[in-house]
């Protein structure tokens, strides 16, 4: 492997993290435990909402909020273009359908006009990304989801410590779900979490994410704990354990400072491109904080003789690992096919995506590093221009 090479991704790990994950070990509590719970309160005080339930994914998190607020066969729920697959194969676990927008050209963000002419008499849902960790228009995606009586949930997976208007996301909307991922901003390898101020919606997912059992089941092999148990419903395998939260409890005690490194590194990218024609970067809204999970770049193709994958190939050559976030849920043949989605319906997302590039932005990341991602894609506009 190539040591000089700036991987897209690089976890931050210290003694901190590995000391929390020996202790578990060490304490014979490897699944859903006291950790698990103390990780569930400290993530719940740090966000401000009334209840977090942890589960082990997003994906999961997601689908346990969908299950809790009822969620029908024939239901629609509306999302972004520009987003994972996971937000909208939750959808399709129940048989509903994901009704796919369009996005802003400014943030990627999904559009609040588009929504608003989406919702029929079947949409249950807005399920808004905030892609990248910069918060949506959540005020005008409230409104109407008060003006058509539907719930909000947040996909904030990129979105961990971002703010809207003075707001913590996590404490907006009927539900907010985090994702713990290895890349993410607070990371425990795999893991998510549900953020709610609605008692019955965290209750309901607290049981259905462990084979909807009725009581604590983890307490059961404590001295506090009974054999017995009763099912209420048919759950899921979606609980947290105590060596992802061992990694949380860690990683939450620097949540604030590795904002601030990704954040410093936003700001020389913005410099080190600020007089560069050939790229347009990415502008976070005056009123709302940004995670800076992602530093997105969009490559001005008109003035340029090489196409986004040539572009990432010759990056990669220089030393430079970079992704692409995200192909449109359009493009993918199974929504496609299965919705009859076609790209003319899409023409911001489409204008978007074949010049879209995601850089690295990694809180260890030393000030070369930055300024050798800086210059080689400056010197590639540069090679490469009309």
């Amino acid at each position: 492997m190539n040591n000089n090479f700036i991987p897209f991704h690089k976890p931050y790990i210290t003694e901190e993290e590995i000391n929390e994950v020996v202790d578990t070990i060490r304490s014979g509590w490897w699944t859903t435990g006291p950790k698990t719970i103390k990780f569930e309160k400290e993530f719940n005080s740090f966000i401000g909402a009334k209840y977090s339930v942890s589960a082990n994914s997003w994906t999961a998190a997601a689908h346990l909020a969908l299950e809790a607020i009822g969620l029908q066969k024939g239901d629609e729920v509306i999302i972004p273009a520009i987003t994972f697959t996971a937000t909208a194969e939750i959808i399709c676990y129940f048989g509903a359908k994901p009704v796919v927008v369009d996005v802003q050209p400014d943030t990627f963000n999904i559009d609040p006009i588009e929504i608003e002419k989406a919702v029929t008499s079947k949409t249950k849902v807005i399920i808004p990304v905030h892609y990248g960790g910069h918060p949506c228009d959540m005020g005008e995606i409230t409104e109407i989801a008060k003006k058509h009586n539907l719930k909000v949930i947040e996909d904030a997976a990129h979105a961990i410590p971002a703010t809207y208007k003075g707001k913590k996301i996590g404490t907006i909307s009927d539900v907010t779900c985090f994702s713990f991922y290895a890349t993410k901003t607070l990371a425990t390898g795999e893991g998510g979490m549900l953020c709610t101020n609605n008692q019955a919606i965290a209750k309901r997912s607290s049981i259905m994410r462990l084979h909807g059992i009725n009581s604590d089941a983890w307490k059961r092999y404590t001295s506090e704990g009974s054999w017995f148990y009763e099912v209420i419903a048919p759950g899921f395998k979606y609980n947290f354990t105590d060596i992802q939260a061992a990694l949380g409890l860690a990683q939450l005690n620097k949540v604030d400072f590795l904002w601030k490194c990704r954040k410093d590194i936003k700001n020389q990218y913005d410099q080190g491109f600020a007089s560069n024609e050939f790229i347009k970067i990415y502008k976070i809204k005056e009123d709302r904080e940004s995670a800076y999970h992602l530093y997105p770049i969009l490559l001005d193709l008109e003035k340029l003789t090489i196409n986004r994958s040539r572009f990432i190939d010759e990056l990669k050559d220089l030393g430079i690992g970079s992704s692409v976030h995200f192909i449109p849920l359009y493009r993918h043949p199974y929504y496609r096919d299965t919705f009859e989605l076609e790209l003319k319906n899409f023409p911001v997302s489409e204008k978007i995506y074949p010049r879209l590039v995601t850089l690295p932005i990694w809180p260890g990341m030393k000030s070369e590093d930055i300024h050798r991602v800086t210059d080689s894609v400056n010197l590639l506009t540069r090679k490469f221009k009309k």
